[in-house]
């Protein structure tokens, strides 16, 4: 673990940020005035500041996702890349070209973070320009204080879904951003709004660059996590991710800052397959520190049966020269090269990557002024993967699961949704007494909010099941049912006064309940909540005389 006193931190931070942007104290607040380019280290002022505001203080987490959880990897199929237009020329240039690539070879949307409508205006008319598809393009009118979302943007995790991952939600896992900037700390509570998916938050301190993981659940970070939160021990950040990720995380040794400001694990690592991997290697710098942790974590995952490839890496000064901090996106790899350093490094990367992902198409950018700050592309977006129903909506229904109730019991439906185009407008809800063989409808085109309760049905039955049915904006339905649960009901089907027969009482006894009702209800048999044609039917079906 490495430790720094504040004075030897700020020397470190002053020097891998000389001559970068900083934010301003203004009334109280730290404020990011736009178009300076804010490295991703942490600046002097920001170091400053968390001395006096500690970082995630009044942070309150939420409960953790229910249901089947996966984390998403990035070399799975995308949907989206989120960006953030932030930093000056300097950066925008790349990211530019990047959301060009992303929208058209890589086939994936772009979000654009954008402080206002008019820069919104503004970059869509520049995308435009440039050959971006500007049908997969969208901008986010949100203030963001830096470009760099890949440390504050939102984690997502798959909910629920078949064994292969079909009809699941996709869902936001969110944490405390390592760095004291406002805006962008709230930018991922913001986000789910804008497009309709459900959203945990946990405590951690933790920047996102420093986290991989494949489509298994097997995740890596370094023991930076360990340092941005001292309360908690190794144990239990790694039970934090267990408990809202379902992954499995190893804690790598941290580079020096010398080499590394960030200390991420995104600087020197990409996982590119469920057993294949991409680690930096110092052909400039054999025996050095970080040389000894790139090539302790190749030994580590060849021993565990993965194939690993190696890209160089070189450093100069505090500029760190990375070729591992590149972004996947479907058919798409967008890789660093750099005008600074021998271009040497850049084909030799470029053969590595080409070989390691022959499908892909590999287009290298330019990311010298990107490095000078301490971070490249994958620093500076966020992947979001595809939407796991195709055009259809995907509910994944979290409540009921399970359990016993006696009629007139209110029963709560809880659940979340999903869609490729975030355009859910509304819900049926329906309910099934014969484990799905036939269903009744407790609520139709009812809001998509993600709650609804009902007062539980007088039947007899242990295979009583939910089923929530999404309706997206062109139409099409999809969702998902609970798990079975039971209702203690009479045990004679229909017998509404409870002398033991369905008979004429137990119609006049519907009758005299006809309409809408609530609590308990005897004669609401298919517990939708109104007593009508629907409950005659049923009656008539278990009627004795």
């Amino acid at each position: 673990m490495l430790n720094h006193p504040v004075g030897t931190l700020m020397a470190i931070v002053v020097a891998s940020s000389a001559m970068a942007a900083e934010p301003i104290v203004m009334d109280g607040s730290l404020v990011y005035p736009e178009g300076l380019p804010i490295p991703s280290s942490m600046t002097p002022i920001e170091l400053e500041w968390t001395e006096r505001h500690p970082l995630g203080e009044g942070r309150v987490a939420t409960a953790p996702p229910v249901g089947q959880v996966r984390c998403a990897s990035e070399y799975e199929p995308m949907g989206a890349i989120l960006l953030a237009w932030e930093g000056g020329s300097s950066y925008t240039n790349i990211v530019r070209q990047m959301a060009v690539a992303i929208t058209t070879i890589g086939e994936a949307d772009v979000f654009v973070a954008c402080d206002s409508t008019s820069e919104a205006n503004s970059v869509r008319s520049t995308l435009s320009s440039y050959g971006a598809d500007m049908d997969r393009v969208y901008t986010v009118v949100r203030n963001t204080d830096t470009v760099w979302i890949r440390d504050y943007g939102p984690r997502y995790i798959y909910i629920g879904g078949d064994g292969d991952g079909e009809g699941a939600c996709r869902a936001i896992v969110d944490h405390v951003y390592n760095r004291p900037r406002p805006n962008d700390n709230a930018y991922s509570s913001y986000f789910k709004d804008a497009v309709g998916h459900a959203f945990y938050a946990h405590d951690l301190v933790h920047g996102g660059g420093n986290y991989h993981v494949n489509s298994t659940g097997v995740a890596a970070a370094t023991e930076l996590i360990l340092n941005e939160n001292p309360g908690l021990n190794q144990d239990t950040i790694v039970d934090i991710w267990r408990t809202y990720q379902n992954v499995e995380t190893y804690i790598h040794d941290a580079f020096p800052t010398s080499v590394d400001a960030t200390q991420h694990i995104d600087m020197w690592m990409q996982i590119v397959g469920d057993t294949e991997i991409i680690i930096s290697d110092w052909p400039s710098n054999s025996g050095s520190t970080q040389d000894q942790i790139c090539d302790g974590a190749a030994s580590y995952y060849q021993g565990l049966g993965w194939t690993v490839h190696r890209t160089p890496a070189f450093v100069s000064g505090w500029t760190h020269w990375t070729y591992t901090n590149m972004v996947l996106c479907n058919d798409l790899v967008l890789l660093p090269k750099y005008d600074e350093i021998s271009n040497t490094y850049d084909t030799q990367a470029l053969n590595v990557v080409q070989a390691a992902m022959p499908d892909r198409q590999v287009v290298q950018i330019t990311c010298d002024n990107l490095a000078y700050s301490a971070g490249v592309m994958h620093c500076i977006c966020m992947h979001m993967p595809a939407h796991s129903g195709g055009i259809y909506p995907t509910t994944c229904v979290q409540a009921p699961s399970g359990g016993s109730y006696d009629p007139g019991d209110t029963i709560l439906v809880e659940w979340i949704s999903d869609d490729d185009k975030f355009n859910v407008v509304n819900v049926d809800i329906e309910l099934s007494t014969d484990g799905g063989s036939t269903w009744s409808t407790l609520s139709s085109m009812t809001a998509d909010d993600g709650n609804y309760s009902f007062a539980a049905p007088d039947v007899a039955t242990s295979g009583a099941v939910v089923r929530v049915l999404a309706r997206d904006g062109d139409g099409n339905l999809g969702g998902d049912m609970s798990t079975a649960f039971a209702i203690n009901g009479n045990s004679v089907p229909g017998d509404i006064d409870g002398d033991g027969i369905c008979n004429v009482n137990d119609i006049l006894a519907l009758v005299a309940s006809w309409g809408p009702c609530s609590g308990a209800c005897p004669a609401d048999l298919d517990g939708d909540g109104t007593v009508g044609v629907d409950d005659v039917l049923l009656i008539l079906n278990y009627f004795e005389g």
